[in-house]
């Protein structure tokens, strides 16, 4: 069936800039306003590139806006003289560029170091979040792997030889890693994700931002039973997509939502950190029926 010209309109996907607090915040959307939104919070070492497929996926029935952190994407990338790069500030960007663009309510899709930023919105605005979908988003202890003991030896001790082993996640190997460790099918991965990941490191200054945010990382762990606390309180409806093969955050992390929120829908998929890449179609079928149940 073709598709009109009022419907294409409708759902492609728009790509934009907003100022908020003098910084120009990059995001895509799609879909009318007028239904529940979908505020969707990428991770590392991407942007909201991540949700190009997924976006489109859902358009016609849901509104998504994905923006880019300072210094990912598209986003401005102001020095760090200028800009404090903590997890609390990227919280504090992606709230008032959630007020911006007039969001009063929405779900939140939170992946990697989206999970710190929606969770806080969440935990401390919990009128403001309708639903969560979860993809290696992690909040719990059980969630961390071997591949985080040099971050957590560079958390405790910051000194050159303990960055010195952190930086080497962040090299272009670093990024092919991420994109493909746990695939079935690592050539149907696109090579175009990790170059430009890589290109946006590239950056003068980026690798040095991107250190401190893996030292303040360690501030995260501090929220996690307030995170919790919140999830017992007020049993906001969750999917669970998560790569059981992610090696970065592990399906025992998945399991443990399940914990505080028993009524969660969980889905471990034969994939990686990045599930959106195999297992896009699955994910976008779960996340219609799930939010048509709970939002509307």
């Amino acid at each position: 069936m073709s598709t009109t010209p009022t419907t294409r309109s409708t759902t492609a996907t728009r790509h934009r800039t907003v100022e908020v607090d003098g910084l120009e915040i990059f995001y895509r959307e799609a879909g009318d306003s007028s239904r529940p939104t979908l505020l969707l919070l990428h991770g590392l070492p991407t942007s909201s590139l991540m949700f190009r497929n997924l976006i489109p996926a859902l358009a016609d029935r849901f509104h998504l806006v994905a923006p880019d952190y300072p210094g990912f994407g598209h986003s401005a990338f102001p020095p760090r003289e200028q800009f404090e790069y903590s997890f609390a500030n990227l919280t504090r960007v992606v709230e008032r560029f959630a007020d911006v663009i007039g969001l009063e309510r929405f779900s939140i899709y939170i992946q990697d170091y989206g999970a710190p930023i929606g969770l806080t919105i969440a935990s401390t605005q919990p009128e403001r979040v309708q639903a969560i979908v979860t993809q290696s988003g992690n909040a719990y202890m059980e969630g961390f792997t071997p591949f985080w003991e040099p971050l957590f030896a560079f958390a405790a001790d910051r000194n050159a030889e303990t960055e010195a082993k952190v930086r080497p996640l962040l090299s272009a190997d670093a990024n092919v890693w991420q994109w493909t460790h746990g695939t079935r099918d690592p050539e149907a991965i696109s090579p175009d994700l990790w170059t430009l990941d890589t290109l946006g490191f590239d950056r003068p200054g980026n690798r040095d931002m991107q250190i401190e945010l893996f030292y303040d990382y360690r501030l995260n762990l501090d929220k996690y039973p307030a995170f919790q606390q919140y999830f017992r309180d007020h049993q906001p409806p969750t999917l669970i997509t998560w790569g059981k093969n992610d090696e970065i955050f592990g399906p025992d992390g998945a399991r443990a939502y399940l914990r505080d929120l028993p009524d969660a829908e969980l889905h471990l998929l034969d994939t990686g950190h990045f599930a959106l890449e195999e297992e896009g179609d699955f994910i976008a079928e779960r996340i219609r029926a799930f939010l048509s149940k709970h939002v509307g």
